[in-house]
């Protein structure tokens, strides 16, 4: 895979050919190379053939749904997913990052907003690679030593606010549910105790790193769905 952001292959896979058209001459400025599909049966064919960097993947599908590509896919391949969905449902958001997706925009959608979450994504990829030290600003995460620093000033965590902070920067960008986090760290299910116990350590850890709880710097709050840990770009 090559993971340089210039020239990265994107599969576009939608069935509305005005979507795949914007999206191709819009990516192609930005010196993306574009492959399209115009169904499930096809997008699970060329990410196979084309080994893409990117999926930018529509949910609302005929016949094949986008779950059902997305669930195909991710039995052999981690490639990075975007999905796009008309649906604003909480649940059809938590069921695409649960079932494999990297990321997701609510259609109508800006196009400035989805090459933001393509840069980000295709650079996670690219550091993602054996980097034992994580760096956001003044951030600094050593994930072979499980040492905290920020502004130069060891930061004192629990195993427990680690591990949270070890999956959410490992994964920057990326929107974490509720339930992927308390499988991680707890192993268990998303009942309603555990998850009051993970809105209080991430109640935690925000005290810990950031100068502003309310304006969270790292950790944002995805309403009813998870988490995603910042960029600091």
């Amino acid at each position: 895979m090559s993971t340089n952001e210039k020239g990265a292959k994107i599969l576009i896979i939608d069935d509305e050919p005005q979507i795949r058209k914007l999206l191709k001459v819009t990516l192609q400025a930005h010196r993306y190379d574009i492959a399209e599909a115009g169904d499930g049966e096809a997008g699970v064919m060329q990410a196979s053939i084309s080994h893409p960097d990117l999926i930018v993947l529509d949910l609302g599908l005929p016949e094949m749904s986008g779950m059902d590509v997305l669930r195909r896919i991710r039995e052999w391949s981690s490639v990075p997913i975007i999905v796009l969905t008309a649906k604003d449902r909480e649940e059809d958001k938590i069921a695409a990052l649960d079932g494999g997706a990297d990321d997701y925009v609510t259609k109508p959608f800006g196009m400035g907003e989805l090459v933001a979450r393509i840069r980000v994504a295709l650079r996670h990829v690219a550091k993602s690679a054996n980097e034992p030290i994580l760096r956001f600003g003044e951030l600094v995460i050593d994930l072979a030593q499980r040492n905290v620093e920020l502004g130069g000033e060891k930061v004192k965590l629990t195993p427990t606010e680690y591990d949270l902070l070890k999956i959410l920067a490992s994964n920057a960008g990326k929107v974490i549910t509720q339930r992927q986090l308390l499988q991680q760290v707890w192993g268990g299910h998303a009942s309603e105790t555990e998850q009051h116990y993970l809105r209080v350590y991430i109640g935690h850890l925000r005290k810990k790193l950031e100068e502003d709880t309310t304006r969270p710097r790292f950790i944002a709050t995805e309403p009813g769905i998870g988490y995603r840990f910042l960029t600091q770009e």
